[in-house]
C-alpha cells in the first residue's frame, strides 16, 4: 500500500506507559512485522500495513535530516534512538520514542526492528521547535541546511544526537 494522501489534524493520540510499538522492517524499510497496538494507534489493519514502506506513517512536521540521520546509523549497524512525530490513518498524530537496531542474518543486516514508546512530555517540548526550525531550514536549503544547523547546534551543547535524546527521554 502506498502512503495515504490524508491532511493532519490537531488531535493527539496520547500512548500509555505501558504502550510498546513493534515493527519489523526489510532493509528498504518495507513492514514485514507490526504488532496489534501499532495497528491500533496508527488505525491500519495489519493487511495496509504490511509490505508498505514505514513511511506511511510519517507526519509532515517531522524534518528529513532526522530520519537520513537514522538511516545513516542504521544500514551501518549502530542503535538509532529519536523521537518521532508520525500520523495515524486519519491524520491524528502521536509522539513516540524510538529505538532502531538492526537484525542480523550471518552477520548480514536483513531488517531493522523498532521499538517505540511514550515520549516524555518535556522531551515533545523540548524536540519540538528544533524540529520545526529543521524543516524550515529544508524548504529553503534542503537536508544539508537543515543537518549543518543540527550538528552545530550539537556541538554548541557539547552533546551527541544520542545523548541529546537520551537525556530529553531521561534513560
Amino acid at each position: 500500500m502506498s502512503k495515504v494522501n490524508i491532511s493532519p489534524t490537531k488531535k493527539e493520540i496520547k500512548l500509555d506507559e505501558n504502550d510498546f510499538i513493534v515493527s519489523k522492517t526489510d532493509v528498504k524499510g518495507k513492514i514485514s512485522y507490526c504488532n496489534e497496538i501499532f495497528m491500533k494507534i496508527a488505525a491500519y489493519d495489519e493487511k495496509e500495513l504490511l509490505n508498505s514502506n514505514h513511511n506511511i506513517i510519517r507526519h509532515p512536521d517531522m524534518p528529513k535530516v532526522a530520519f537520513k540521520l537514522a538511516w545513516d546509523l542504521i544500514s551501518r549497524g549502530d542503535e538509532f534512538f529519536g523521537f518521532v512525530k508520525n500520523m495515524s490513518k486519519n491524520g491524528d498524530f502521536y509522539w513516540v520514542f524510538t529505538n532502531i537496531t538492526a537484525d542480523y542474518i550471518d552477520g548480514k543486516i536483513i531488517g531493522y526492528t523498532s521499538v517505540r514508546r511514550k515520549a516524555k512530555p518535556s522531551a515533545i517540548t523540548a524536540i519540538t521547535p528544533i524540529y520545526a526550525k529543521l524543516i524550515e531550514l529544508e524548504k529553503h536549503g534542503g537536508m544539508k541546511e537543515s543537518g549543518n544547523f543540527l550538528f552545530k547546534f550539537l556541538e554548541e551543547k557539547g552533546l551527541t544526537y544520542d545523548e541529546l535524546v537520551l537525556s530529553l527521554q531521561g534513560v
